[in-house]
């Protein structure tokens, strides 16, 4: 739902009904992940897209279907028919589960609060019942800013709590993802699966030597959604007018800009500057880290000096192996701009668990079952 917030905020403002359509399962080739959404408001509007085309008909229907009937939410199926290449399917071979809920803002105000909130680009993440209980189906609930604060009753307390717990762990992790709660009779009895919804702040690209690798590489993770930041401790290079795509360009050694900087699971490190007195202190910060991802630059003969020099310094094994050296994948690059494709590529391949294979030589489906490892919107994979 968070990939139409504005328009679902604008309805709830108005107080107007709407039916929600929300994708909660995919399996194969289906071309939109969970938690994708189309809506239809009550003089027909219809907002968002759950399978690029394909039985967006037949979901508008049910939409107005619930919309005017004011009956439960109810699950549809749709897949891929070999016998008929008119029924109402995806050509795309895969299938997607769609829960399909009429939304009254009154009865769920909190509701309207967590839609404001996305709209403005805070953090928000809205957990809403797919199964369970027939009475709690389609209820939500949202977890706000840092975590500390929820809203929204499913049923219990204990449930209340349960959901939030998951709620936040996700929203710490800026995932979208399908979790289960319940089912324990000491503290919350009835079972019942999630789909949480969840905006977070943008991840960060940390790319630390100001070359012309840097310039490239900042303009490519500025369009993927990245929050990019270029660090380089020579204040000649590293300056705002040589980086226009960066976010924040710093003047400061490396391993200590590193040390003091916000990280998470989603941080991509990128370290360009290939000179010892840089990389080793820096990488050894780095790997240290929880972070998704750590590449650096240089040639094979530069990434085994590289890794001698930090064994020496006591980086242990476990951590050396996290270290993506020569950086990027083999495309044949030559300039920056084809090295800073070739960067992402590989980023996109770890943080998807892609093979970086083509297409053409990987069997089965296109579009892995993997959850949203960068926690956005569903529809921008990578963009908030």
């Amino acid at each position: 739902m968070l990939n139409i917030a504005d328009t679902l905020y604008r309805w709830c403002r108005e107080d107007r009904p709407f039916a929600l359509a929300t994708v909660i399962q995919v399996s194969g080739s289906a071309p939109l992940p969970p938690g994708t959404s189309l809506a239809v408001g009550a003089d027909g509007e219809a907002v968002g897209s759950i399978s690029g085309g394909c039985v967006e008909g037949a979901v508008y229907e049910l939409c107005q279907q619930v919309l005017k009937s004011g009956e439960p939410p109810i699950r549809a199926s749709f897949g891929y028919s070999d016998d008929d290449a008119f029924a109402v399917g995806l050509t795309c071979g895969g299938e997607l589960e769609v829960l399909v809920q009429r939304i009254d803002p009154g009865d769920q105000p909190h509701l309207t609060t967590a839609l404001e909130q996305v709209s403005a680009g805070a953090p928000v993440s809205v957990a809403q019942v797919i199964d369970g209980p027939q009475r709690l189906l389609g209820r939500t609930l949202s977890v706000f800013g840092d975590g500390s604060a929820y809203d929204g009753a499913l049923g219990s307390q204990q449930a209340d709590r349960a959901t939030a717990t998951q709620a936040r762990a996700l929203l710490r992790a800026g995932r979208t993802a399908r979790e289960e709660v319940g089912g324990d009779a000491d503290t919350c009895p009835e079972k019942m699966t999630l789909l949480v919804h969840t905006q977070a702040p943008p991840p960060r690209m940390l790319i630390f030597g100001a070359v012309d690798f840097a310039a490239a590489l900042s303009q490519a993770g500025r369009f993927l959604g990245y929050q990019v930041t270029v660090c380089d401790a020579r204040p000649v290079f590293a300056t705002a007018e040589r980086f226009p795509y960066a976010d924040e360009v710093v003047a400061d050694w490396p391993h200590h800009y590193l040390e003091r900087a916000e990280v998470d699971v989603r941080t991509v490190i990128c370290v360009l500057t290939h000179d010892t007195k840089f990389d080793i202190p820096l990488l050894r910060v780095a790997l240290d880290l929880p972070v998704g991802y750590i590449g650096a630059m240089g040639s094979r003969r530069t990434h085994e000096h590289r890794l001698k020099r930090l064994r020496e310094a006591g980086v242990p094994e476990e951590h050396l192996a996290r270290l993506h050296s020569p950086i990027g994948l083999d495309l044949g690059a030559r300039t920056p701009e084809e090295t800073a494709v070739s960067i992402t590529a590989e980023i996109i391949a770890h943080t998807r668990n892609g093979t970086g294979l083509p297409l053409s030589r990987v069997p089965g489906p296109i579009h892995g079952s993997v959850p949203l490892a960068q926690g956005q919107s569903p529809a921008v994979l990578l963009s908030v």
